[in-house]
């Protein structure tokens, strides 16, 4: 049975973005981040000290500019020059000026530049959440989370975005990545588009494609049973999945837990879940 928000979890993840402004990442194999906005040339990243719970004033979400700054390529740099490791970074989507935002980035994984936006791997972070809880973000970086669906959006819609979900259950590991990756505006219900699998995992993702999010206190598409309710998490549902990470951990009583049906089926909940981005034109650096 999944623990209570810890008052810390509560603070960690701070409303994102005003609602009438929409101008618009324990074990782990795979952790990371790539930044991708546009405002200002001289916008860069920032290496934060700090693991785990983060500074509440620095981790309010704010929206993103359409122009966005030259970030990827300061980035790359870094990486290029070895300047960067797996762990929490602090980006400026609206330039130094703006307040930070604090994430997850995975420079190992096939080439690094990863953003993680989603992690399980404990049980200790609640995911049956209400839809401004998901919108907003919530969780432990350094454990399990969810990064926000307002910065996931403003993230994955400046450019060509690639998916990436790594899963582990005992010995065996496998991956899912795709080639085109985006989440749409709240008004348009946080839509999913996703396509271009190769991986490991089979291409269960793809069944959920142009499917609106869904929490067990707002379901945009009423037909039919009540997706996010009925099995205890927030997702793009469809009648009602073949992927569903974000379910009750450690627990499939019902097909409730976390679940990719081309794996491991309806029966067996997965115990080590990471979902992350990066734009499609980043280069890997040769590590080493």
């Amino acid at each position: 049975m999944q623990e209570k928000n810890t008052k810390a979890e509560q603070t960690l993840f701070q409303k994102n973005v005003s609602e009438t402004d929409t101008t618009p990442k324990g074990a782990t194999n795979a952790k990371g981040a790539v930044d991708k906005t546009q405002v200002k040339e001289d916008t860069a990243v920032k290496k934060t000290t700090t693991k785990g719970s983060s500074n509440p004033e620095n981790t309010s979400r704010p929206t993103v500019d359409k122009s966005l700054p030259k970030q990827e390529e300061n980035k790359k740099e870094e990486l290029l020059n070895g300047a960067l490791h797996s762990g929490e970074l602090d980006i400026y989507p609206q330039g130094r000026e703006g307040r930070a935002v604090r994430v997850y980035c995975d420079m190992e994984t096939d080439g690094g530049g990863w953003t993680v936006f989603q992690r399980r791997m404990n049980g200790k972070t609640d995911f049956f959440r209400t839809w401004s809880e998901y919108k907003a973000g919530f969780g432990n970086l350094s454990e399990e989370f969810w990064l926000g669906n307002e910065l996931l959006h403003n993230l994955t819609n400046v450019g060509p975005v690639s998916l990436r979900v790594d899963m582990r259950s005992g010995n065996h590991t496998v991956y899912a990545h795709y080639t085109n990756f985006s989440v749409d505006s709240e008004t348009r219900h946080y839509t999913l588009t996703v396509s271009g699998y190769t991986g490991t995992a089979g291409d269960s993702m793809r069944y959920h494609n142009g499917r609106p999010f869904s929490t067990r206190d707002k379901n945009p598409d009423p037909m039919g049973i009540h997706c996010a309710k009925a099995y205890m998490g927030g997702w793009w549902y469809k009648n009602c999945y073949k992927v569903n990470l974000n379910g009750l951990y450690g627990i499939n009583s019902n097909n409730q837990g976390i679940v990719w049906i081309d794996w491991k089926g309806k029966d067996s909940s997965i115990p080590f879940t990471e979902m992350k981005f990066r734009p499609s034109r980043f280069s890997p650096a040769t590590h080493g």
